[in-house]
């Protein structure tokens, strides 16, 4: 496919734009360095001075270079043990940022009839926070073990196994855009995924149209919309 600069910053390949945004039915978002401005795993990691060592781990995995996810996921979290229900907070408060032309898209989606799904490898404790936040219909994503209950206590390093599974990862979003598509009657092909790293790739290629935001370069050759510049509602020049 030839990728074209169809306007500054946000190029396209593999069809002709402007498609109709009431094609689709569902748009479904990675939460960290997508919908949110950080990788929660990092900021959360700073509290105990492990921020470079996680957050090379992170680079790796999303740069496709460390391809087991749930393994690097793991190895991350249990370098937070510690970490607490007040330092998590403060991350929220102080350092997630809901990224540019979030709310704009979302809210463009929903009045075209869209349903809107988060999918994320990140954590429930920052992930239901902006599905509320943002108005998002779904959301699934990986809960942390804390001792002594949600509200106190610490990270143990751990994490909680779901009914759907131990871990969110690539494999696990294909599977979530698959099924909250099929339990809403929606073909694959009327789907959007959004993400910027490698563990979205899978999710991205189930999809109708994929889309890369402000993301790594692996990512950015195989979707079918770059966003290299602007924010999220940057898609909505290409969908009408």
């Amino acid at each position: 496919m030839t990728a074209t600069e169809f306007a500054p910053g946000l190029v396209v390949q593999g069809f002709t734009a402007p498609l109709n945004l009431s094609d689709f039915k569902l748009i479904a978002f990675d939460m960290d360095s997508t919908l949110i401005s950080i990788e929660c795993v990092d900021e959360i990691a700073d509290a105990v001075g492990r921020k470079a060592e996680v957050a090379a781990i992170t680079e790796a995995a999303m740069r496709g270079e460390i391809t087991d996810f749930k393994d690097s996921l793991r190895r991350r979290v249990a370098l937070l043990q510690g970490v607490t229900v007040a330092d998590m907070e403060r991350v929220y408060t102080e350092r997630l940022r809901i990224n540019p032309g979030a709310a704009e898209l979302i809210a463009a989606c929903q009045a075209a009839g869209m349903k809107v799904l988060l999918v994320s490898g990140g954590f429930t404790y920052f992930a239901d926070r902006v599905k509320a936040r943002l108005g998002i219909d779904f959301a699934r994503s990986n809960i942390l073990e804390i001792e002594n209950g949600p509200h106190c206590g610490a990270l143990t390093g751990r994490l909680v196994d779901q009914c759907w599974g131990d871990i969110c990862d690539g494999a696990e979003k294909r599977r979530t855009l698959l099924e909250v598509a099929s339990l809403l009657g929606i073909e694959p092909h009327q789907c959007i995924a959004m993400g910027d790293g490698a563990n979205d790739l899978p999710m991205m290629g189930a999809a109708g149209l994929s889309v890369a935001y402000h993301a790594k370069p692996k990512v950015r050759e195989q979707a079918m919309v770059a966003i290299n510049d602007g924010g999220l509602d940057r898609l909505l020049e290409v969908l009408r």
